[in-house]
């Protein structure tokens, strides 16, 4: 994931959503730049005092192509506010949402049905399956709204099928599937559309631990097959620091820190971010790009592991190879070497800069 702006797919800017009887009245014809901290506390402030609530307060933030942003709190933050605006399924009171430097607050109901059919996909914890469809026919009913014909869209429907491993229960119900599976149906049918963007809010949360993990693995196996840009709503942090490339966290509708796993729980931005991350083992969180060191040579047969693996799944190796593993990068070239020794310092410096 890169950090140019030539690479956002996606821009909230300012964003507001105010729920009351007259919320557009707090703002200058939408405009939600409203200033600084103090302005924004005292916007905050005469919202609350005319009764009214501010679920999404000046939320700011770009999505990268190919990155998985994850945003979340506790509950009642604005998480959920927040990609309901950006799909607009809610109209956001002031600021902007720009998918190709257009407005999405701004579009026609036409052009807004077009961009959910084709530029969105979108996974919600309630699958929202039709139950008098079987699974094959849920998956193509996106399809069929776009008016594609009947083998066409069965086709489609085929290989996303096969992308989340339900092949041989095409003719199922509904009814007929469990937890994981319907979760399964819900996921092929946001990609069967083949969307830019991919916003799913909180989809694994109803499920049981063990089926959560595979729904997890499932879902890190699709991302890198298609490298979707997705916006991920969840409450747990194990699970964002399992799946993100950056983290948002919310408190009171507000965004309080977004970076990495790695930024959040070595420096964190006050103590709501600090009581999240207290409780998370590093191991899970650092990666071998965290630990290498610079190595003056590796020799050719030494064992290799990618930047982003979490130091947690190669610890075993590094218990096999004690001179360390290269680890490389994107294209295959060596970017340093991690080691054992290499994970204690990176967990010792962090222990000793964490505020306390």
């Amino acid at each position: 994931m890169s950090d140019r702006q030539s690479d956002v797919v996606l821009s909230c800017r300012n964003l507001w959503k105010v729920y009351g009887p007259h919320p557009e009245r707090f703002f200058d014809h939408g405009k939600g730049d409203v200033g600084g901290p103090e302005q924004v506390a005292a916007k905050l402030a005469e919202i609350q005092a005319a009764g009214h609530i501010a679920a999404a307060a000046n939320v700011s933030f770009d999505l990268h192509k190919g990155e998985i942003f994850v945003v979340m709190g506790l509950s009642g933050s604005g998480k959920s506010t927040v990609v309901r605006a950006i799909s607009r399924l809610v109209d956001a009171t002031a600021g902007e949402v720009l998918l190709e430097g257009r407005d999405i607050q701004k579009l026609t109901p036409r052009e807004l049905i077009e961009v959910r059919r084709h530029k969105m996909g979108m996974v919600f914890q309630a699958f929202g399956l039709m139950p008098h469809l079987n699974v094959i026919d849920n998956i193509a009913f996106p399809l069929k709204l776009q008016g594609m014909d009947e083998a066409r869209r069965l086709e489609a429907a085929r290989r996303v099928i096969a992308l989340v491993g339900l092949e041989g229960r095409e003719a199922s119900f509904p009814d007929e599937l469990s937890g994981g599976q319907q979760q399964r149906v819900g996921i092929a049918r946001s990609l069967a559309v083949e969307p830019d963007i991919w916003l799913l809010d909180e989809p694994f949360s109803a499920l049981d631990p063990l089926i959560r993990r595979q729904m997890q693995d499932e879902f890190l196996r699709i991302q890198e097959s298609l490298a979707k840009s997705i916006v991920f709503i969840t409450h747990d942090f194990l699970e964002a620091i399992r799946i993100a490339d950056r983290i948002m966290i919310m408190k009171d509708g507000q965004v309080v820190q977004i970076g990495t796993a790695v930024d959040l729980i070595l420096d964190p931005a006050d103590s709501y971010v600090r009581e999240f991350v207290c409780d998370v083992p590093w191991e899970f969180a650092l990666r071998a790009r965290d630990v290498m060191r610079p190595a003056p040579r590796i020799w050719a047969g030494t064992a290799r592991v990618a930047a982003d693996a979490r130091v947690a799944d190669i610890l075993p190796l590094l218990a096999r190879h004690p001179e360390g593993v290269a680890v490389a990068g994107d294209s295959g070239q060596v970017l340093g070497l991690a080691t054992a020794q290499g994970v204690i310092e990176a967990l010792a410096t962090g222990a000793e800069e964490a505020p306390r």
